[in-house]
């Protein structure tokens, strides 16, 4: 059980390290400048986040590779029963329960690339024989209905509609179909479980009409877990016209959602909600009320400030917001976030999260490459603010 172990001493390391107090007096770039006395940030290969997501990944994998399916079980069930998250606020089940089919999905996706329908079919057959042998255990049902959904998305691909072929779509559908049915089994509310109430919003893309029922299926899964962030920001992705709303009612539910969650967030939960629609379409800015975002930011960082979730807010504000495009003076508005963040929060550098806060999950850039794109991104920016400059080239406002 060695991997359990360190998962325990990985997590403990990041409740002690949670608070470690920031350097003091200007923050440099993270390469040190050679003419200045003052500290420069350091920078982490792996962050206290990455290593506890990674050990819980493999916690799930270990015990699905021993079929220890009802240890498994159990443990999903608790950590989504006790709200437990990483540092950076990433629900623990989730994790665990990725690691769990990984082996099952990875095999599946090969006969997916082969277009083995049956193959891919039988791999999740086995994997229903576990639930059956388990008492219909929900924290094993969620795994399973996962992998339907992932297996699902192999076989749709990233496509427009019309250029997927209609084998492909079809076995989309069976596979959604199949997660939904499972889930319909167990009433997210009764066994008061975030994780199943999100697998109802991963099964929105499958529905004839989702845009009827996204917003309270959104609202179902926040009431459970309003301090898990990550459910707001799909809210918001999920709100834009590309998928089952539109600019106007992005903004309603993000004003929404602030409101039902000030209690947690103060105004944060109206940044959450735009923030990954901001960074996936430009066009959302258009009823950006930006001194609101702001506040937000203000908000989530007083609230949450593990040093995950404040590279976070520093890489989008510092590097990946665009200067130009819809709503200028909002972008400008945001742009200023920077300094504060890093004056007040930013303590060290995660390379990975500037990597990815350009928008570039799916790159084929190995890992080494990502690190030293984001070390880049980061040091430029961190260099601008330390020679007193934007972190953007900021648009000359118009006068009229």
């Amino acid at each position: 059980m060695t991997v359990l172990n360190n998962l325990t001493t990985l997590m403990r390391k990041a409740r002690n390290t949670a608070h470690v107090p920031r350097p003091r007096g200007t923050l440099l770039n993270i390469e040190a400048l050679p003419t200045t006395s003052e500290p420069a940030l350091p920078v982490l290969a792996t962050s206290a986040e990455e290593e506890v997501h990674r050990a819980l990944f493999e916690a799930g994998l270990f015990l699905a590779r021993q079929d220890a399916w009802a240890t498994l079980g159990d443990r999903i069930r608790t950590a989504d029963a006790e709200r437990s998250m990483t540092p950076g606020g990433v629900p623990e089940a989730e994790i665990l329960a990725e690691g769990a089919r990984a082996d099952a999905v990875t095999a599946a996706t090969r006969a997916v690339s082969a277009g083995d329908e049956l193959g891919a079919a039988s791999i999740m057959n086995d994997m229903q024989l576990v639930l059956d042998e388990t008492d219909n255990d929900h924290g094993v049902a969620y795994v399973i209905a996962m992998a339907h959904i992932d297996i699902g998305w192999a076989w749709r691909g990233e496509g427009w509609r019309q250029d997927i072929p209609a084998a492909h779509r079809a076995a989309f559908f069976r596979h959604f179909k199949c997660a939904g049915d499972l889930i319909d089994r167990y009433d997210a509310f009764e066994l008061d479980s975030p994780m199943l109430a999100s697998v109802r919003c991963a099964l929105l893309s499958a529905e004839t009409s989702p845009r009827t029922r996204a917003s309270d299926d959104y609202e179902d899964l926040i009431d459970l877990a309003p301090n898990v962030a990550k459910y707001m920001r799909a809210l918001g992705n999920h709100m834009l016209p590309r998928w089952f709303g539109s600019y106007s009612r992005l903004d309603h539910e993000a004003r929404r959602t602030m409101e039902r969650t000030t209690d947690v967030w103060g105004a944060g939960g109206y940044t959450w909600t735009y923030l990954d629609a901001l960074t996936v379409d430009d066009e959302a800015f258009a009823l950006l009320d930006a001194d609101l975002f702001c506040t937000g930011l203000t908000d989530i960082l007083a609230r949450r400030n593990d040093q995950h979730t404040v590279n976070m807010f520093a890489a989008y504000t510092g590097a990946a917001l665009e200067p130009d495009g819809v709503n200028l003076e909002a972008r400008a508005k945001i742009a200023t976030c920077f300094d504060a963040i890093v004056s007040d929060h930013l303590r060290e550098v995660h390379p990975r999260v500037w990597y990815a806060a350009k928008g570039v999950w799916a790159s084929r850039l190995d890992d080494q490459d990502r690190l030293a794109k984001g070390r880049q991104r980061a040091a430029t920016a961190l260099d601008r603010h330390a020679r007193g400059m934007p972190p953007v080239t900021a648009p000359r406002l118009s006068d009229g």
